[in-house]
């Protein structure tokens, strides 16, 4: 059912650096299939601030967050959910009236990821990167049961940080380390970026490795997530994370969660 846009049409959203189509096809599919009155739009902005206090002041309902406004935002809301509080990231900013409570459903994504894809928990691995959607990926690979890892990252302050706060290795680079999965968590590969063609890991690293995980969104896949498919790996790719993290958004929004049958519909159509 086609609906339209009327005064009482409930507005949810998103802030990214870099503003894609998945959330915005996909929440707006299945508000149209569950014949619900919100629409999704997708956003960016040079003052995060001022952005969050349009969200309360508006009456937006919820606000997906991106790169690279998941840890900034945060001195602007009014409370975490606990998914947030323990790794001070948020992905998801839901307004009840004027108060903003804000979540990490990224975790979840990933966590159910790993378990789904079947990953070797005694698999050692390398993830660069050492953002807010770090902090998410590292604590669902702990949590999951990794043992051994390392923090790429070109900051050591940030990454020897993130590190030691989950029980890993800070690395510049991976070298030589033995390493079993890639994950990249950070803009390289991000269609807009500045290193949008680039490979996040080197073609020998990549080959050592039996799993490549990137959390980009990138039609037809990243340059390492086609890599990975070109040298026969497993992959876990960004649109996985997108798909699966905007559902659980999309129940905190609406709180209506859709079939498995639909949210495939849904997600196909946002890859489209």
């Amino acid at each position: 059912m086609s609906r339209e846009i009327n005064k009482d049409t409930q507005l949810c959203m998103s802030l990214s650096g870099r503003p894609g189509n998945f959330g915005t096809r996909f929440h707006n599919y299945l508000y149209q299939a569950l014949d619900l009155n919100f629409v999704y739009k997708a956003f960016s902005t040079k003052d995060i601030e001022s952005a969050v206090k349009g969200v309360r002041a508006l009456g937006i309902r919820g606000c997906a967050v991106s790169m690279p406004f998941k840890e900034a935002c945060i001195p602007f809301l009014d409370e975490l959910d606990p998914s947030a509080t323990a790794i001070q990231s948020v992905n998801t900013i839901v307004n009840d009236d004027g108060f903003l409570r804000a979540y990490n459903t990224d975790y979840i994504a990933v966590a159910k990821l790993l378990d789904s894809h079947k990953v070797p928990r005694d698999a050692v691995f390398a993830l660069r990167g050492s953002g807010g959607m770090g902090k998410a990926v590292v604590a669902a690979i702990r949590d999951a049961g990794f043992k051994k890892g390392y923090i790429i990252a070109r900051n050591e302050a940030n990454g020897r940080a993130l590190a030691e706060e989950y029980g890993y290795e800070w690395r510049a680079e991976v070298g030589d380390l033995p390493v079993d999965m890639v994950v990249n968590v950070t803009p390289i590969g991000m269609p807009g970026a500045q290193e949008a063609d680039a490979l996040s890991f080197e073609p020998q690293v990549i080959d050592r490795a039996s799993t490549v995980f990137d959390v980009v969104v990138a039609p037809g896949g990243t340059p390492l997530i086609r890599y990975g498919h070109e040298q026969g790996k497993k992959v876990i790719t960004g649109e996985e994370v997108a798909a699966l993290q905007a559902v659980e958004q999309f129940v905190l929004y609406t709180g209506k969660r859709p079939s498995d049958e639909l949210i495939e519909q849904a997600a196909a159509h946002a890859r489209g």
